[in-house]
């Protein structure tokens, strides 16, 4: 049962308001106006910066952690002595205290006894271990850390280690478009960003920018519905096209702000962003797969690092991935787009490089590293596509070549059981491939169709006259009678295509491959008996030889119902001359038309004309008149 259009709508409406959202949420929130993304090492990829006010310069972690420890060298944490349990200067400490002094490195400690503080060195202190051990004596620790003036010492001897060191004055100039950022200017920068990051940011600065992110986002996802409104009509109007696009989009999206908040940003040209592109054009056309990824890339942008660059490697890369493409037939062509992928990756990153610093040996190897596990990545989109193709009930063209094995199980079935029904598709699959190439059709699914189109004769394959080799069973039925049997392979074929799991668009050409015509012989016969019989042609009841449909929706349903009526009716010819097959073409392709058989689909009179003239050139080759061949008279 189909769903109700209202409901479909709602559900269409929620995926793009959830894959906006889910953007909206990942995306970055604003925290301050310090937007750059920079390495040791890189270009400045961003335009001219210069300090707006004085600020401080700070220490590295690494320098400040150097002056730390020298600070602390002669750190001496105090202990108080018990003295009532004291012992000829034996100065005993509990195990843990002693393994706390060791981790911290500390070489003395100073001893409080009667309010007099003596120093201590370490190796003087012993556990109550070792005082039994050397003294055979149990002494209980006789020194308390004093955590309150220990700490209090710890804390003067760190601060007095300033955090910075020199400063940059207002105006100055920090770096410029090419320069490669070196150590110093890596600490000047994040000094910079560090003294942005401490002003107060307004609530107001805060809750702007969520705006901002989220119309940005909106805006693009809303583009990318009135593209399918405008140009994919029929994408739209299906809810599991725009699930699949959704959720495409959402996995890679999810993906890259989650790489760019949790790890190195040179870390995003690992994520293949090609999937999209690739995924899409497997399963649909090369202007929708590009348009779906620059979609894509324009919302990541958002966060990535040197955004134009970014956007600029990924737009190319996914194009020269989609051309490379085309129509998948092979695992092989993942590969070669693959391979493609990385050299363009390559070459661009390199042409970049080159363009803003003016010099190749600002090239980091390290992204040749980058693009390459990029690219095997890319290779494993072919277990996704697999993926997408169960949950989605869409067909790739490597299915379809699958399918048209005439080896497979299903195939040999029916070239056993139905061999002259067999034959007839093979015929008709050639027919109608040649008309799908004429028109530009999609061939690889025309021609599966075809072959699959008659599957369901394998049931009862001797009412069918093209297996028969003796008397017609059909002959002993009323005229209503034989033609619910021979309507009956249709849906035979049907419940055999499901049973074998054949895709959803295969199941539509057997279903439609007849539409609501009628069975034409039957349909005739009975009017002419009736009529004979001193009744009318209404006292037949049509709807008894009419096949339950429905009528066929694509270019390539249409072909298949016009190659297979044509070859069937080519066989009935008594002369097979030019003539007779124009004739026979334009008359059956004329009666179908005058029917309604084609008016739910996009069909033009041209492609009309062009697939009526393709049908008359190929049955004409097929049955040009061979010459005799002479025999030898043995009698001369």
């Amino acid at each position: 049962m189909s769903m109700k259009p209202a409901i479909r709508t709602t559900l269409q409406a929620f995926s793009f308001v959830a894959l906006a959202a889910l953007a909206i949420y990942l995306a970055p929130k604003y925290s301050n106006p310090f937007k750059y993304h920079f390495e040791v090492g890189q270009p400045w990829a961003y335009g001219l910066v210069t300090a707006k006010s004085n600020f401080a310069i700070y220490k590295t972690d690494a320098q400040l952690n150097s002056e730390y420890k020298q600070a602390l060298r002669d750190y001496a944490p105090y202990y108080v002595a018990d003295s009532t349990t004291l012992q000829s200067n034996i100065y005993v400490v509990s195990l843990a205290e002693m393994e706390r002094l060791q981790a911290l490195g500390c070489a003395k400690v100073s001893i409080l006894n009667n309010r007099v503080a003596t120093q201590v060195s370490v190796n003087e202190l012993y556990t109550p271990k070792e005082v039994y051990e050397v003294m055979h004596k149990n002494i209980v620790p006789n020194l308390r850390y004093d955590s309150i003036t220990s700490e209090s010492l710890r804390q003067n001897l760190l601060s007095s280690i300033s955090l910075t060191q020199g400063m940059v004055q207002a105006g100055e100039k920090i770096i410029d478009t090419g320069e490669i950022v070196s150590e110093q200017k890596y600490q000047i920068l994040e000094s910079l960003r560090r003294n942005i990051e401490e002003q107060n940011i307004s609530h107001r600065q805060s809750l702007t920018s969520t705006i901002g992110v989220g119309l940005y986002i909106i805006i693009l996802v809303l583009v990318f519905a009135l593209y399918l409104y405008t140009y994919r009509r029929k994408l739209l109007d299906g809810l599991r096209h725009v699930l699949f696009f959704s959720i495409l989009m959402a996995l890679v999206i999810t993906t890259a702000f989650v790489v760019l908040r949790h790890v190195p940003i040179g870390y995003i040209f690992l994520i293949p962003f090609a999937w999209v592109p690739i995924i899409t054009r497997v399963f649909y056309d090369s202007r929708t797969a590009i348009f779906i990824h620059l979609i894509t890339v324009l919302i990541v942008s958002i966060a990535a690092p040197a955004p134009y660059i970014f956007i600029l490697l990924q737009v190319i890369t996914g194009v020269i991935a989609v051309i490379s493409l085309r129509d998948m037939t092979q695992r092989a062509q993942l590969a070669q787009t693959a391979l493609f992928i990385l050299l363009m990756y390559s070459v661009l990153y390199t042409a970049t490089t080159m363009l803003v610093t003016g010099s190749i040996m600002n090239v980091e190897y390290r992204y040749y590293l980058y693009f390459a596990i990029n690219a095997v990545l890319v290779i494993c989109a072919y277990g996704l596509i697999f993926l997408f193709e169960r949950t989605f009930g869409l067909v790739s063209n490597i299915t379809l070549v699958e399918l048209t094995n005439v080896n497979s199980n299903l195939m040999l079935e029916f070239a056993e059981k139905a061999p002259g029904t067999f034959q007839h598709s093979l015929q008709v699959s050639n027919l109608a491939t040649e008309a799908a190439k004429r028109i530009g059709a999609k061939v690889l699914l025309v021609r599966t169709g075809a072959l699959y189109h008659d599957i369901g004769k394998m049931v009862h394959p001797e009412y069918f006259i093209e297996n028969q080799t003796g008397v017609n069973p059909l002959q002993s039925m009323s005229y209503a009678e034989a033609a619910k049997v021979i309507i009956s392979h249709v849906e035979d074929g049907e419940r055999i295509a499901r049973k074998h799991r054949l895709p959803e668009l295969i199941v539509h050409f057997i279903r439609s491959h007849h539409g609501t015509s009628v069975t034409r012989y039957f349909y005739n016969t009975a009017v002419n008996a009736a009529i004979s019989d001193g009744k009318t042609a209404a006292d037949v009841n049509k709807k008894d030889y009419a096949y339950p449909g429905p009528k066929p929706s694509t270019k390539e349903a249409a072909i298949l119902m016009m190659a297979d009526a044509i070859e069937a009716r080519s066989r009935s010819l008594s002369e097979l001359t030019e003539q007779s097959i124009n004739q026979m073409v334009d008359q059956m392709i004329d009666a179908q038309v005058a029917d309604g058989q084609f008016s739910e689909t996009v069909l033009s009179f041209k492609d009309l004309e062009d697939i009526r003239a393709i049908f008359k050139q190929k049955l004409i080759e097929i049955n040009h008149h061979r010459i005799m061949y002479p025999t030898i008279d043995e009698n001369k």
